[in-house]
């Protein structure tokens, strides 16, 4: 397979307020012209796009295109499992909202501490394993959200794992939370084949300061700030996938210009990488990538994402901003202020962030 995946967690949308309404007509461009240039592997989950990804997958891919032609992941939601039953229901369910007979990879989706104790306790990979000798997954492994000792731990417990996703990309690598390098090491230790998400950190390494810019156009004028992130993550030995959640054509044109013959990164482009680390690190204030996790149970219906998103623009725009009259007009959500420090939020944040803090300094800035 080429190594570039198509994920479907930032589907283009026809209204950029509700995360369901997603532009059938654009995705069917995209999806035609992603398996076209001989890319394959389409990546999903039970919660994208507020459980309507899978929907998408089978009208865009399933039932326009041979099985044959694709590749299919999907995830079991861990952080939604109650009980033994719930595995058999929502897998069964996601094989009739996809349209299809087998997954060819399946992941125990978001394993950090909390939903290790979960899989445990009701079984997963047991569970896993089982459909996979029904035929119905080919590969089953999982994505990963915690410090590197934690993901040896579990391939030493669970050596029937056949693959690892972990968030790779180069502003992670060294990060103390992420732990992009450690974790990347400990799937060495154990010859474990790796997909990559977050290789653009839901696309904070697409627009970069403009000092961490100048210095990658002037080693490859022709190059997207994106590409050097997609490049690095796919260069790295194990990695055999590396998905990109594209939200628009140009995204998808940009990532399978480069990917389709793909060419690793050299030492002296990792060498430019690195030091944008820290330039780019000092522009962002809430390093958030969009996943949506968070908002999944918000008693207060806060969309903590948009705000991050809206609060990151204004830092960085200062008075050019329009973050604030966008924030007043997002009507129907929670605001900032409404935030009642429950947390639940943070149990679900893969980049670990102190969400109820932030939202403090989000509600400073546009509650007035």
């Amino acid at each position: 397979m080429k190594k570039l995946g198509f994920g479907q967690m930032r589907l283009p949308l026809l209204d950029a307020k509700d995360v369901t309404k997603i532009d059938y007509e654009e995705t069917c461009r995209m999806m035609d012209s992603f398996l076209e240039q001989g890319f394959t592997y389409v990546d999903t989950a039970y919660m994208y796009h507020e459980y309507e990804s899978e929907r998408m997958v089978r009208r865009a891919l399933v039932e326009r295109h041979p099985r044959e032609s694709f590749v299919l992941a999907d995830k079991l939601p861990t952080m939604m499992l109650k009980t033994k039953e719930d595995q058999e229901r929502i897998f069964n369910e996601q094989l009739e909202k996809c349209g299809v007979e087998y997954f060819d990879y399946y992941l125990l989706h978001c394993l950090n501490k909390n939903n290790f104790a979960t899989v445990e306790r009701l079984g997963s990979f047991a569970f896993g394993m089982q459909k996979k000798k029904e035929g119905k997954i080919r590969k089953l492994g999982f994505s990963f959200h915690d410090n590197a000792a934690l993901l040896d731990e579990i391939l030493t417990k669970h050596p029937e794992t056949e693959f690892v996703q972990i968030q790779l990309n180069y502003l992670d690598w060294e990060s103390e939370k992420v732990q992009s390098r450690l974790c990347y090491e400990v799937c060495e230790k154990h010859n474990m084949p790796v997909i990559v998400m977050e290789p653009v950190k839901g696309g904070a390494l697409a627009e970069v300061p403009v000092e961490a810019k100048i210095m990658m156009q002037e080693y490859s004028p022709n190059a997207t700030v994106a590409s050097w992130a997609v490049r690095f993550a796919a260069s790295h030995k194990n990695v055999f996938m590396v998905l990109s959640g594209m939200s628009d054509m140009k995204q998808l044109l940009d990532n399978t210009s480069y990917m389709k013959e793909f060419v690793p990164i050299n030492k002296e482009e990792t060498e430019i990488l690195m030091r944008a680390v820290d330039i780019i690190n000092s522009s962002i204030e809430v390093s958030c990538t969009g996943c949506r996790y968070c908002v999944e149970g918000c008693p207060k219906n806060i969309p903590i994402p948009n705000y991050f998103a809206l609060y990151n623009g204004h830092k960085r725009l200062g008075q050019n901003s329009k973050a604030p009259e966008i924030y007043q007009s997002m009507n129907g959500f929670g605001k900032a202020g409404d935030c009642i420090s429950c947390k639940q939020c943070e149990g679900h944040c893969p980049q670990h962030l102190p969400i109820a803090e932030k939202m403090k300094a989000v509600s400073k800035v546009f509650d007035y």
